[in-house]
């Protein structure tokens, strides 16, 4: 059973951080801040840094609804191969960051190899396919580190996509990164097959 740190009393305040000042904080107080804080996505760096990402705004919600409703789709019609999860995830990677990416995937064989422990609140993995939006609140060179990030850690495949330019960075364990004008659709490839992400459905 997934265990949920208990939510310590808490006092709200108001804190204004210079853009070059950093808040760090361990892998336990990472946990109990997100236990309290459920309506922000918190990400935590391998340094220990911690990034808050505020509420979608709505054409990001969309679309990231979207990706994530054609990933269930493929997994639910092709017997429910491994475990998808949506925006609202995180993980915890091998170099101890915690990310969330906006829609991941999780084979099968790599997900019940976790112990309960591993599994946690946070599940100690890197997802084989990770997606990230590049929304009007992100920088792209940031997405473009986590990218490689994730990769890095074990990711298999990757999508970086930027609906306002129609771009796409299609990132691949040992590969160089492909980068795609204006394309229809994206393929699975070998590790999610049959699965093809129809992309002007994304851009709309």
């Amino acid at each position: 059973m997934v265990q949920t740190p208990p939510q310590p009393e808490s006092e709200t305040l108001l804190l204004n951080l210079p853009t070059k000042l950093g808040l760090y904080v361990t892998p336990e107080q990472f946990a109990v801040l997100a236990a309290s804080n459920q309506d922000l996505r918190l990400e935590r760096t391998a340094g220990g840094e911690l990034i808050v990402n505020p509420p979608t705004g709505w054409e990001t919600g969309k679309r990231n609804s979207r990706i994530s409703g054609e990933l269930y789709l493929w997994w639910r019609n092709t017997g429910e191969p491994g475990e998808i999860f949506d925006s609202s995830t995180g993980f915890i990677l091998p170099n101890r960051a915690t990310r969330s990416p906006d829609a991941s995937w999780v084979s099968q064989g790599r997900w019940d190899a976790l112990n309960p422990e591993q599994k946690g609140t946070f599940a100690n993995i890197c997802p084989d396919l990770v997606v990230e939006l590049h929304s009007a609140s992100d920088t792209l060179d940031s997405l473009q580190e986590k990218m490689r990030e994730y990769m890095d850690n074990g990711a298999v495949l990757g999508w970086l996509i930027d609906p306002k330019n129609k771009r796409v960075e299609i990132y691949r364990q040992g590969l160089e990164v492909e980068r795609l004008e204006n394309p229809v659709e994206l393929s699975g490839e070998e590790i999610l097959p049959g699965f093809v992400l129809n992309l002007p459905r994304v851009w709309g």
